[in-house]
């Protein structure tokens, strides 16, 4: 091996260890980066599973009438229950981590000139769940930092 060849051979050896250096110092950043993505992508998923569950909550509320029916208090307990099992028996898990009963509400008026009766089912109050809290790494963050969720609502015409 001649002298150009060794220079070159350790100069490449001794580079080794700093590009892992260098990888190291990269990929934390990069790992938060991925891991936020990630989490705002749950956030999203999980706003879109209650506006669907809020939806086919008032559904089913809308092919009841609140005066033909005899017991429309147990048909309210059906659309909360479908709004937060996705089912009217409250069987199974809920469909969003963190989501009970008492955040759902259920609002009935009267509008327009032929009387029509509206229905409207809200959740209020829902407040994301992260599955990596930032408030144990983050010193800063406080309670009043995490995603809160605006009251989602549904509204349809009654029969």
């Amino acid at each position: 091996m001649s002298i150009k060849q060794y220079k070159h051979y350790k100069l490449q050896r001794a580079a080794r260890g700093a590009v892992a250096v260098e990888f190291a110092l990269v990929l934390i950043p990069l790992l938060i980066l991925a891991l936020g993505a990630a989490e705002f992508g749950r956030a999203i998923y999980q706003y879109n599973a209650l506006v669907k569950a809020t939806r086919d909550s008032v559904r089913h509320l809308s092919q009841f009438k609140p005066t033909g029916i005899g017991n429309y208090d147990s048909v309210k307990d059906e659309a909360k229950c479908l709004a937060v099992h996705g089912n009217i028996d409250c069987a199974g898990e809920v469909l969003v981590l963190g989501l009970n009963r008492s955040m759902v509400e259920i609002n009935q008026k009267t509008a327009g000139d032929p009387q029509i009766t509206l229905v409207e089912v809200v959740i209020k109050g829902y407040t994301f769940n992260f599955l990596l809290d930032p408030r144990k790494f983050l010193p800063g963050v406080s309670s009043e930092d995490l995603i809160k969720f605006d009251d989602i609502s549904a509204t349809m015409r009654q029969l």
